[in-house]
């Protein structure tokens, strides 16, 4: 093939080797808008993986590359006046002019065509050639000749950084972290050969205005960082490199491929610096390429199979760049945190490195990080303070008002739909009682309803007369008889949401009742759902009266059950998460607007419950951090929002995001809503609860020793296996009294 590689960086280079090595047939030109060895910022970092990688696609290239590495296995924090440092780790520096000038001798070799210091300016340019490769960075002039093809997103993000180099030799990859006058300042510094080290610096919109930086030379910028770093650089200076200060830019395309141009590296994608995978993710676009093209058949359906190979793996990357990037951009939000959760803080932000990952490569600094955490937060007994090994961070007591939770695992075993118009029967009483023997802290109960108006399905679960109270006393003395477990109630009121089809009746969930079945719903505003689902009421003045004094009621029918716990539902757009959100909530009295107005009924609600609710149990509210939608809730309102509760008498927070709206767009994932509950903990300075794709007690460890969370919530791990906590212990190997063994005390449990 006639091959044109536009893009003479690593991804272009790489690719035009690995394919011309293949077939040495190829006719491939390179063409790159830079003089030859004229390159941006200053060293490349490697992990071991991916030099793993390029060995087996290119050997000799990998060994001349490997020749000119520094290799080094620890991180260093540098925080709060102490170094932690972490081993383990297995990272690589090399110089990025070394690294080029490497894959442009062997491309030059093989016989590539390599044009330096030309710029395309056409897309006439890229006709007369069998394939593309679009390899020109973040800004592809390649790609924005197609920019209805491609559809490309360009999300410039808010923090400004600088890529400097310094000659003093950093003998681990250092995050170094200052508190400095004008704001927070980090650094992301690692050696790449015998005497240079990369240091670029870091920080938000404010800080950089703050020190002046928007109104000086960037040289004397520099100046005024080697001295803020100067305790770091141990005399040595800070040098520049066709440098300047930069905002991150997140590159995503809707497709890889039009026609017979493909996209690579940086033109294709970008992973924030932070995980240092930029580079690796184009060389490993190249060896993909290379493996797609190779398989033979319509070039099209070689292209289409390199993207559709990659793109899930980049999509991988791209969230944890995400995350670790949102973790820089807020650091200020973590420096009142001691320097050793701080540091586990930093090293687990990405969530590639976990509690039991770090464990493997770092056994000393993770037994070190759960002494610290039991010190910090528990009340142990004395004989256990130095137990040897430490109890696991997940089984570590928590207390809450008078309320005292064996471990920190909180199962919330979803909704409970019944077949006997929302009493909980025998089944219900088994379901509940299992999961209770199954160890953990706290049992929930998932939303039961206030009132009938309130279910969302005639088979919800309620507690609004006799009967259920009657039903729910059962639920509590059989949970109590038989376990340590405390347990708890969620009540809600469905609003706008009320008055739809149970799941077994098929056609979705938002599937509206037949009229005959059909009852009036209540909302803020008089907004439908969704396009099938009928507008409610909008709720005058008597009819939150009424509805606060059905959340009482229900309160004190709670108090009497036994519950030791209760939680308010203000989230998953049910009423009085209506309220509480700018796209449910348009109302023009004192209840709409601000979200302080918007607060105003929730706030009635908590109070008057909270009055009802006695003073020694806690009381929880779960809030939809974000609503996943243009001009909904997003972080910084949820941290308004839980400040305001927390006010007014909520103890802790439930975390959870969305519901709000049909057209919301979750970005999903590991751990997926955990960064909120961390928002809300570390800004509004208030306990939270975290949840969302937690499933395995890695999950639950590692957001307890970060400060993520105080409980962390799961549902469908304990719904597969009731006894989900036990079995953590036991591969914790904390079995020894930690809960009594299944079914000993009370009479044993008999399916309904």
């Amino acid at each position: 093939m006639k091959i044109l590689c536009v893009g003479g960086g690593p991804a272009g280079l790489y690719a035009s080797i690995l394919l011309k090595q293949r077939d040495p047939s190829h006719d491939i030109t390179v063409v790159e808008k830079n003089p030859a060895g004229e390159t941006f910022g200053w060293g490349v970092v490697f992990s071991d993986e991916t030099l793993g990688n390029l060995l087996e696609a290119d050997p000799p290239t990998h060994d001349e590359i490997a020749a000119a590495f520094a290799h080094w296995d620890d991180i260093d924090v540098r925080f709060g006046g102490e170094v932690i440092r972490s081993t383990g780790h297995g990272f690589s520096g090399v110089s990025r002019v070394a690294f080029l000038r490497i894959l442009q001798a062997h491309a030059l070799a093989l016989g590539v065509r390599l044009v330096f210091d030309r710029e395309l300016s056409s897309e006439a340019e890229l006709q007369g050639y069998d394939l593309v490769l679009a390899a020109d960075g973040v800004r592809s002039k390649v790609r924005g000749f197609f920019p209805e093809a491609f559809q490309t997103s360009l999300d410039e993000r808010r923090c400004r950084y600088i890529w400097l180099g310094t000659r003093k030799r950093f003998d681990a990859f250092t995050f170094i972290v200052a508190s400095t006058p004008h704001g927070v300042m980090q650094v992301h510094a690692y050696r790449f050969d015998g005497n240079t080290s990369t240091f670029i610096v870091e920080c938000d919109e404010a800080t950089w205005r703050g020190a002046g930086f928007d109104r000086m030379p960037v040289e004397e910028s520099v100046v005024a960082l080697e001295k803020i770093f100067d305790a770091h650089l141990d005399g040595h200076g800070l040098m520049l490199n066709r440098t300047a200060w930069i905002t991150f830019v997140t590159v995503k395309n809707a497709r890889w491929r039009h026609g017979n141009v493909v996209l690579l590296g940086d033109a294709a994608h970008t992973a924030h610096f932070s995980i240092g995978s930029g580079t690796k993710l184009a060389l490993e676009d190249a060896i993909a390429l290379d493996g797609a093209l190779a398989q033979g058949g319509p070039l099209a359906a070689r292209l289409d199979a390199y993207e559709a190979g990659r793109r899930p793996v980049v999509e991988r990357t791209q969230r944890a760049a995400q995350e670790s990037l949102l973790w820089f951009e807020n650091t200020r939000r973590y420096v009142h945190l001691p320097p050793l959760q701080f540091a586990f803080a930093l090293l687990t932000r990405s969530l590639r490195i976990s509690y039991e990952n770090l464990r493997v490569r770092d056994p000393a600094l993770v037994e070190r990080l759960t002494r610290d955490f039991q010190r910090r937060v528990a009340a142990l007994p004395a004989d256990e303070r130095e137990a040897d090994p430490p109890r696991p961070p997940m089984f570590t007591p928590y207390r809450l008002r008078d309320c005292a939770l064996a471990n920190r695992v909180v199962v919330s075993p979803m909704c409970m739909y019944s077949a006997q118009g929302g009493l909980i029967d025998d089944f219900h009483l088994v379901h509940l009682g299992a999961r209770a023997l199954g160890g953990p802290g706290l049992l929930l109960t998932e939303m039961t309803d206030v009132s009938a108006e309130g279910r969302i399905t005639p088979g919800c679960a309620g507690l609004y007369t006799d009967a259920h109270q009657a039903a729910w006393t059962r639920v509590v003395e059989f949970v109590h008889a038989r376990s340590p477990t405390k347990i708890g109630i969620q009540l809600g009121h469905a609003g706008r949401k009320a008055s739809t089809r149970v799941p077994w009746e098929g056609d979705g969930e938002d599937a509206p009742l037949p009229a005959a079945r059909a009852w009036e719903t209540l909302a803020p505003s008089p907004l439908p759902y969704s396009a099938r689902t009928p507008a409610p009421r909008e709720m005058t003045r008597a009819d939150m009266d009424r509805v606060r004094l059905q959340f009482v009621a229900s309160a004190e029918r709670a108090a009497a059950c036994g519950f030791d716990w209760l939680e308010l539902h203000m989230a998953h757009g049910y009423l009085l998460a209506s309220f509480l959100s700018p796209l449910t909530n348009r109302r023009a009295d004192a209840f709409g607007g601000s979200v302080e107005d918007r607060l105003r009924y929730p706030l009635e609600v908590l109070d008057a419950v909270r009055w009802a609710w006695p003073g020694a149990r806690p009381l929880s509210v779960r809030i939809s951090a974000t609503d996943w939608a243009p001009g909904g809730n997003e972080g910084d309102d949820a941290v308004t929002i839980a400040r305001a509760l927390h006010a007014h008498g909520a103890d802790i927070i439930h975390v959870s995001t969305g519901q709000t709206v049909p057209e919301q767009r979750p970005v999903f994932g590991r751990l997926w809503q955990t960064r909120f509950a961390d928002q809300v903990r570390q800004e509004a300075g208030v306990p939270t609860i975290a949840v969302g794709n937690v499933s395995s007690a890695d999950h639950v460890n590692s957001i307890l020793v970060a400060g993520r969370a105080d409980l962390v919530a799961l549902a469908r791990p304990h719904l597969l296996d009731p006894h989900w906590t036990l079995r953590a212990a036991a591969e914790q190997g904390y079995a020894q009294g930690f809960w009594p063994p299944p079914y000993r005390a009370g009479r044993p449990i008999k399916r309904a």
